[in-house]
């Protein structure tokens, strides 16, 4: 199974003291992950700050190496968020988010959220 996670996903462990991908494991089963390269760039930039935000970022891009990274260049959409979802309706990609605009825009289009429940648990959330 496809999971795509986004910047505040991979920045969980650090911000929420999970494991993500043990989390995911418990959830799914086997599970391939997957990013995409606006993810990267958008950690990237956030990793440059001090504190707590710059740290999860941080520690979110050792995370993202251990995922598929995908070219998000070759996407109609501009923004990272857009991409994100556009990615995941034409791969049938379940996408890890705590963002609710962006699992609102994905339940619109029949796609599974992975959230964080009770900023303890991942939990699928389906629309």
């Amino acid at each position: 199974m496809k999971i795509l996670l986004d910047a505040n996903a991979l920045m969980m462990p650090v911000q929420f003291q999970i494991d993500l991908f043990d989390e995911l494991r418990t959830l799914l089963g086997a599970f391939e992950p997957l990013v995409l390269s606006g993810v990267i760039k958008e950690l990237t930039g956030i990793s440059r700050a001090r504190g707590r935000d710059g740290a999860a970022a941080r520690h979110g891009l050792v995370l993202g190496e251990r995922c598929t990274i995908v070219e998000s260049g070759n996407l109609k959409s501009e923004s990272v968020d857009a991409q994100m979802i556009e990615y995941a309706a034409l791969h049938a990609c379940m996408v890890v988010t705590n963002d609710r605009r962006i699992r609102d825009a994905l339940f619109t289009r029949g796609i599974d959220v992975i959230s964080l429940r009770n900023q303890k648990k991942l939990e699928i959330l389906r629309r």
